[in-house]
């Protein structure tokens, strides 16, 4: 008897039984390794594979996720990442899914970098913000002589400015003799009496790395030394994602060495293309500054006359006004010949024994008006004068004391109006009507 075939799964069924197994038993790790094969698809996904000398396990890093994430990312770079273990059931492909990625091996960096950051800053080691010469006289690069970084800048200068005179001073930009060389440089460079701070200047630059790479631009007297530089300081350390101290103590940071190169100096393409336009819109104006006056000049040159010319025409102009004159001179003196003729004629028709007689009435008439109007502006006068004397003598007192009574005052003047006022024996003066009496008070009545 032949015995049952056993079930059998489906792909599918495994690897989801092989997925299931794997989410259950081993479920959320840290793992750390080496980043190789990132790739960013246009879905913002990131997917890579870490690996160790050993062995290797694809990752998935999901946008959601991605976004969240400091670390740069990049191969070679050795990250620690927290994921879930997953397999990837339509291809059967075991993965991790990171849930979060940090570098590692930086912390205790980071954390040093961010204590000596605040220290400095507090300091006021980072409050440098001198002006650059444009274009400056002489550039100092502190830079390593093989670097790429170098062979960037000198190309962009040699592109731009071929005026620029650059001095390169080969140092370490990498490990511990780095900032003690850079340091040594830079003070060299400070106390020679020809560098001028207004006409040169210092560009510290280095190629990107890695946090440990770029380290010896995070040293504090390296940061102090920039800080303390007579002459203006660029720093271009790494890509624009690297910040140090050094960039930090800097006049002036550039995001990358190229980018240095340019802000230094000008352009010369840009710096043609201005003086083309300049000397274009200076020979415009001037052709039309020429057009203007060579109008101008023909416009002078038809007003122009020989002087003859003009001499004539002023003589002619002479002889028509004094023609003119003499003919008005001679109208004028008719006419005050024929006016004095005129007043000699009524002169002569007039009777001047009449014309006496006349004005002797007229005289003597305005003599007797202002008579009578002098004898009633008199009576007017007259009238009010007697009308205000009436009026006057109606509120006088002494009109009171005509009527009968009498003004009794005593030594000194004043009125005595009540009898109490007085005493037996006492003097007083009565102001009458007509004249005074003396009277002594014999007895007084209440």
């Amino acid at each position: 008897m032949n015995a049952p075939m056993p079930t059998a799964l489906s792909v599918s069924q495994l690897n989801q039984r092989a997925k299931q197994t794997l989410e259950r038993d081993v479920g959320e790790v840290w793992v750390e390794g080496e980043l190789s094969n990132v790739s960013r698809p246009a879905s913002g996904h990131i997917y890579f594979t870490l690996k160790d000398d050993r062995a290797q396990v694809r990752c998935a890093l999901f946008r959601q996720r991605a976004r969240f994430v400091s670390a740069p990312m990049r191969d070679g770079d050795q990250v620690k990442l927290r994921g879930r273990v997953s397999l990837f059931e339509p291809r059967g492909d075991y993965q991790l899914i990171a849930e979060a990625v940090q570098a590692a091996g930086l912390g205790e960096l980071l954390a040093a970098f961010e204590r000596l950051k605040a220290q400095l800053d507090a300091e006021g080691v980072f409050a440098n913000t001198r002006p650059l010469p444009f274009p400056p006289r002489k550039i100092l690069i502190l830079s390593s002589a093989t670097g790429a970084a170098i062979r960037d800048v000198l190309a962009v200068l040699a592109a731009r400015w071929p005026l620029a005179d650059v001095t390169l001073i080969p140092v370490p930009v990498q490990g511990v003799e780095a900032a003690p060389a850079m340091i040594a440089a830079l003070g060299l460079l400070n106390r020679q009496a020809r560098l001028d701070p207004e006409r040169d200047v210092v560009l510290i630059t280095r190629g990107g790395g890695n946090l440990e790479d770029l380290w010896a631009f995070n040293n504090e007297h390296l940061a102090r030394a920039i800080f303390h530089s007579r002459l203006p300081v660029m720093s271009a350390v790494g890509h624009e994602v690297d910040v140090t101290l050094a960039d930090f103590a800097a006049d002036v940071r550039a995001p990358t060495p190229s980018a240095a190169a340019e802000r230094l100096v000008p352009d010369q393409h840009a710096l043609k293309r201005q003086l083309v336009d300049q000397q274009s819109r200076l020979h415009r104006a001037m052709q039309r500054r020429l057009e203007r006056d060579s109008q101008q000049l023909d416009s002078l040159r038809a007003r122009l006359r020989h002087p003859g010319e003009q001499l004539n025409r002023q003589r002619q102009h002479v002889a028509t006004l004094a023609q003119r004159l003499n003919r008005a001179m001679q109208q004028t003196l008719t006419q005050q010949q024929a006016s004095v003729t005129q007043l000699g004629k009524r002169l002569a028709s007039q009777d001047m024994a009449r014309l006496h007689r006349a004005e002797s009435e007229r005289v003597g008439q305005l003599h007797r008006r202002m008579e009578n109007a002098m004898q009633r502006q008199l009576q007017r006068q007259q009238a009010r004068l007697t009308s205000a004397a009436r009026e006057l003598n109606a509120i006088s007192p002494l009109a009171v004391l005509g009527r009968g009574y009498a003004i009794a005052q005593d030594d000194k003047g004043q009125v005595v109006r009540r009898a109490e006022e007085t005493k037996p024996g006492q003097k007083l003066s009565l102001r009458l009507g007509e004249g005074r009496l003396n009277v002594e008070v014999k007895r007084r009545f209440k």
